[in-house]
């Protein structure tokens, strides 16, 4: 075929698109009414896991030209849209505009729903508990700097819970303004300097490293000042208008987890992960009892963080274990703990998450 009998067919396909896209967006109306009858969540994420597995699997069966991650983009996009029409959903995340957190959420969320920045962690735990917000989205855990304590503190003192999780593999980049100019010295925060920083005087030489309060302050003195380059974001670079010079390669990258916060837990999907909280007796002893209530039901136990208390005769910890709040060995569990004069809190069940976000 000729490239403009390409052209036409595409032209035909693309009305087709649009067509199918509306009838969907219809349907996914319909099942949003059901929800609002029934008083369900528009966003379920073990729904949409499920949906974008098979949709990949549908993919591959269909020997088909895209990949995984175009798939999952593509989709993500669309979603997004139908979320928007449904509830004009919105996102409260860490801010500021463009950070790790605001990139990670678009990722999830899309860029059709309304984004809502806050300055803290108070801010998001507030957003959402006033209802202003939707879902909060916060940081939970980096793979460089281990837990993010200010996450947990706060969702043991509040009646927030975890509704769904994201992992996130981050790759820095460096963002300047076009046209050429000899990039003399590159912003950045102080943990991203530090990680990137042979990379970054490998393949800039002679140029200065200069801390920042954050990855989008940086982006902005870049965005006013030709020469200085940001290390960042993606997103800060388009929020910007700054090009995108170098990406750090997968050896520099970090992994973080966020968590999606809800006004409740999210519902079983199958493959499921529970925070709890455990306030037991500080003594001997005491988290091998934690940990055999759970050992003896063939329960796993992911991961333990302990944090103080302000009373020095009982000790905090939060574990991540394997299943759903609702499974009934985990009931047992808890009901074992609370036997032994443990007090037991449930921060949240939500999908074990199978893919890495990234940009």
């Amino acid at each position: 075929m000729s490239l403009d009998e390409v052209r036409i067919k595409i032209d035909s396909i693309d009305q087709h698109l649009l067509r199918l896209l509306n009838e969907r967006a219809e349907l996914v109306h319909a099942v949003g009414e059901i929800k609002r009858k029934d008083d369900l969540d528009i966003y379920v994420p073990g729904r949409e896991d499920k949906l974008l597995r098979k949709l990949v699997e549908i993919n591959r069966a269909q020997n088909g030209r895209l990949t995984e991650r175009a798939i999952r983009a593509i989709y993500r996009e669309i979603m997004s849209a139908a979320l928007a029409l449904e509830n004009n959903l919105k996102i409260a995340y860490l801010g500021p505009t463009g950070s790790w957190t605001h990139q990670a959420a678009v990722n999830k969320f899309g860029h059709c729903v309304e984004y809502l920045p806050e300055a803290s962690t108070e801010g998001v735990f507030g957003r959402v508990a006033a209802q202003t917000a939707d879902y909060g989205v916060l940081p939970i855990e980096h793979s460089t700097e281990g837990a993010v304590h200010h996450t947990l503190d706060h969702l043991a003192d509040s009646a927030l819970q975890i509704y769904a999780e994201i992992l996130w593999k981050a790759d820095a980049a460096v963002m300047a303004q076009g046209g050429g100019t000899a990039i003399t010295e590159i912003h950045g925060r102080a943990q991203m300097l530090a990680q990137c920083r042979p990379w970054l005087e490998r393949n800039f030489p002679g140029a200065k490293l200069v801390e920042e309060a954050s990855s989008s302050a940086a982006a902005a003195l870049a965005e006013r000042n030709a020469g200085i380059a940001a290390l960042g974001t993606p997103l800060s670079a388009e929020l910007h208008d700054l090009r995108v010079v170098a990406t750090s390669p997968s050896e520099h990258a970090t992994q973080t987890r966020f968590i999606i916060l809800g006004r409740r837990s999210g519902p079983p999907s199958g493959h499921d992960n529970t925070m709890l909280m455990i306030h037991s007796h500080d003594r001997v002893g005491a988290l091998m009892e934690v940990l055999q209530a759970f050992a003896a039901r063939n329960i796993n136990v992911r991961q333990i963080e302990n944090r103080p208390t302000p009373c020095g005769t009982q000790a905090r910890f939060f574990l991540e274990i394997s299943g759903h709040h609702s499974d009934a060995a985990i009931q047992q569990a808890v009901a074992a703990l609370e036997g032994h004069a443990a007090q037991v809190k449930m921060l949240g069940s939500y999908p074990a998450p199978a893919w890495v976000e990234e940009r």
